[in-house]
């Protein structure tokens, strides 16, 4: 990881996928308390159809909380054709390239064994090896960079299809040592039977997969590619909005008939769920373009592009920094005293230390990469 001081070129940067990075980030640097603390002033209880979108759905099914890691990959995938390009038009050298990718694999899956793999413990009996949101990225990171360099769009599109097929075939038709082919329960399925023979007491003992799992990470990754594709296009602006909307409406479409098969389940990351909210993160993705860049209506991104100028910071600080201990002696005791405007002032507080830490290092325009 290195520390850069420079200040991006808006000619060069597309300022709706910095906002958007930065969008799916403020949601767990304290955006969902915020907006919690918003809406509390004027509804109390929460109606159940809201509460539902502001956690993870148990196993089968879609919530708005469920997005935020697929949209990370997706925006991931959106910046491999941006910037590669850039690199290839320089004249830099695939090797050069591919070690660049390998060294960003390597800190990615170091930083989320120290999200929460346990690595900071430095106690092998609480390590877990292959268990974040980071490593999922590397993996897809990995395979979209190979795909990015050699081969054409039409074939990355093929390496999708096969990879979302082959990860439904292997799910659905080979069968777990006592419980049978085809299970996609919490336990006995595919997935985290493979997780459990190669990790052993090193995985995260959790429903959630991640070794087979890898095949639709890439997926994810691999259709944010394709997004990127469009923006890097030589297209009208209209029609680049045009066909982010169209390709988010296809991936719903898609999405919703895979699932009469194959279920929508985050947990495993099925085939389903991937092209269901890869439809979500092309619709996203379209209206940040439509408005940000296409209408230029940008002051309002400001707070998102700070956050997203420096995603994978904030993500590190939001897994290993409670600001909740920090803003309980700040604000605490006020906000004890102001009735419904409580959790207000709580999320509102919270959710400023963390963006002014940001702020303060984008005005000293120093950007964390890897």
């Amino acid at each position: 990881m290195n520390s850069e001081r420079q200040t991006p070129s808006t000619s060069e940067r597309l300022m709706s996928v910095d906002a958007l990075r930065g969008f799916d980030m403020f949601w767990i640097i304290g955006g969902r308390e915020l907006l919690a603390g918003v809406l509390m002033v004027f509804m109390d209880p929460f109606p159940e159809w809201l509460v539902r979108h502001f956690e993870h759905v148990e196993w089968v099914g879609f919530s708005a909380w469920d997005l935020i890691m697929p949209l990370f990959l997706f925006i991931v995938g959106t910046s491999i054709p941006l910037a590669f390009g850039k690199r290839l038009e320089r004249g830099e050298s695939k090797r050069r390239i591919y070690l660049h990718v390998v060294k960003r694999i390597l800190i990615l899956f170091v930083l989320g064994m120290a999200a929460q793999g346990n690595l900071l413990d430095f106690d092998l009996s609480t390590l877990h090896i292959y268990c974040n949101t980071l490593q999922a990225i590397a993996v897809g990171y990995l395979v979209a960079s190979i795909a990015v360099i050699e081969l054409d769009i039409k074939w990355q599109g093929v390496t999708i299809a096969g990879l979302l097929m082959v990860y439904l075939l292997l799910m659905v038709l080979v069968p777990v040592p006592g419980h049978g082919a085809g299970v996609l329960e919490p336990r006995g399925n595919l997935a985290l039977y493979i997780d459990e023979v190669i990790m052993g007491r090193y995985s995260d003992g959790t429903a959630y997969t991640w070794i087979l799992s890898s095949l639709t990470f890439a997926a994810t990754v691999l259709l944010g590619v394709m997004s990127g594709h469009i923006l890097r296009s030589n297209k009208k602006p209209a029609i680049k909005v045009l066909l982010l909307f169209g390709a988010g409406a296809a991936g719903l479409a898609l999405g919703w008939l895979t699932g009469m098969v194959f279920p929508i389940i985050k947990h495993i990351w099925t085939s389903s769920f991937v092209l269901y909210a890869a439809g979500w993160s092309y619709l996203l993705l379209g209206l940040f373009y439509l408005v940000i860049d296409v209408l230029r209506w940008r002051r309002w991104a400001f707070v998102f592009v700070v956050i997203g100028m420096n995603a994978i910071f904030a993500y590190m600080v939001a897994q290993l920094i409670d600001f909740r201990l920090i803003v309980e002696p700040l604000v605490g005791g006020l906000a004890r005293r102001c009735g419904d405007f409580g959790p207000l002032v709580v999320g509102i507080t919270a959710f400023a230390i963390g963006w002014l830490i940001l702020f303060w290092m984008y005005r000293k325009n120093t950007f964390i990469k890897v």
